[in-house]
């Protein structure tokens, strides 16, 4: 049975009808003092539960309401209990940097680990960490969105020159141009001094008549997609596309972006006006 979180009623609806599986919404609410009621709308005993959560927005309220369902399935007779997170929050801090930190990483994934039997993650942001193993000591899954954003630039881009603004989207760039056979480079940073930094492309490679195609995994603030583009832009690029997996726009990043002529496209991880990549399919096809 799929249950559909707070947070992505369309896509797991989407998902439960592609399994041809029942699906129910939780009963979430708020009590005066801000504490969260739940409530399973439909008997989940000896069924195995899906529950389908992006964590964006008010992320505490979602952990919260995600472990209380968890572990109130168990109390049903739920069989099993998985955990979908197509945007799963906390992965950054996989270190303590400075004295007295919390490794976020490290506390959700062992409070997930307690509650469910089984997490599916879509392109989770990793940095020194390159899977999902060391972290959960549950059953544990990273999906990669990568073909279906190869196939929608297939169907609606011409002459695209993918573009990794920075090598930590190295990773999603080169896997998306494989796929569609096109030309694909990374921009790289040297600094020349505290306060300038010279912009580079990784190989030499003709950008005259191309469509700039940013990939990247996480659009937050755009920052990093407003540089590259003024970089390029010097060296002749003209129009420019930026495609993420996660729509995350804080800091009115969709407005700089539209301002600078920069078109942006996400997948539904999270939903937005700009999730124009359905991973639906993705998903259903790991629970089959």
């Amino acid at each position: 049975m799929i249950i559909i979180g707070c947070s992505h009623g369309k896509l797991a609806k989407n998902i439960a009808k592609r399994l041809k599986k029942p699906y129910s919404e939780l009963n979430v609410r708020k009590f005066p003092d801000s504490e969260l009621y739940l409530r399973y709308m439909k008997d989940v005993k000896g069924k195995i539960v899906v529950l389908v959560q992006s964590f964006y927005g008010q992320i505490s309220d979602c952990i919260i309401e995600v472990l209380f369902a968890a572990k109130t399935a168990r109390d049903l007779g739920a069989k099993k209990v998985f955990l979908i997170a197509p945007y799963f929050p906390y992965l950054r801090q996989d270190s303590r940097f400075n004295p007295g930190e919390c490794l976020s990483i490290k506390v959700l994934s062992e409070m997930i680990s307690d509650c469910f039997d089984k997490v599916f993650i879509i392109d989770p942001h990793l940095h020194r960490e390159t899977d999902l193993h060391h972290l959960f000591s549950i059953s544990s899954k990273k999906l990669t969105s990568n073909h279906y954003t190869a196939q929608y630039i297939k169907k609606n881009i011409k002459n695209p020159l993918i573009v990794g603004p920075d090598w930590e989207s190295y990773k999603w760039a080169r896997k998306v141009a494989e796929e569609i056979g096109c030309d694909h480079v990374i921009l790289e940073k040297k600094r020349i001094s505290g306060r300038k930094v010279k912009i580079t492309l990784n190989k030499k490679i003709n950008i005259s008549g191309k469509n700039i195609i940013f990939v990247d995994d996480i659009i937050s603030t755009g920052h990093t997609i407003l540089e590259a583009a003024k970089n390029l832009r010097k060296l002749g690029a003209k129009k420019f596309i930026c495609i993420g997996v996660h729509g995350i726009f804080v800091e009115n990043a969709l407005e700089k972006l539209k301002k600078a002529n920069i078109n942006v496209i996400t997948t539904n991880t999270i939903p937005n006006k700009k999730a124009k990549i359905d991973i639906s399919e993705l998903i259903g096809k790991e629970l089959e």
